[in-house]
């Protein structure tokens, strides 16, 4: 486990205390929370633009073509 020093304005660390005490956690554990969540936020991002580069237009569109034009179950309409 590493330490880290963070300097946090006063209003984001009174908020961030009030939080941590509503939730019942630490403001550590609040802070290591909220990071990983950010982090996973910015990487599936990053995931979805690489897969979404190897994606092939023609391909899609012929896949498409196959699905039938037929009227959508009731319910399922826009």
């Amino acid at each position: 486990m590493s330490t880290i020093s963070l300097r946090l304005p006063e209003s984001l660390h009174r908020q961030v205390r009030e939080l941590a005490k509503a939730e019942n956690v630490s403001i550590n554990q609040l802070i290591t929370t909220a990071l990983a969540e950010k982090m996973s936020a910015l990487m599936t991002v990053e995931y979805l633009r690489e897969r979404g580069a190897l994606g092939d237009r023609t391909a899609y569109d012929a896949v498409l073509a196959k699905v039938p034009d037929i009227e959508p179950d009731e319910g399922d309409e826009l």
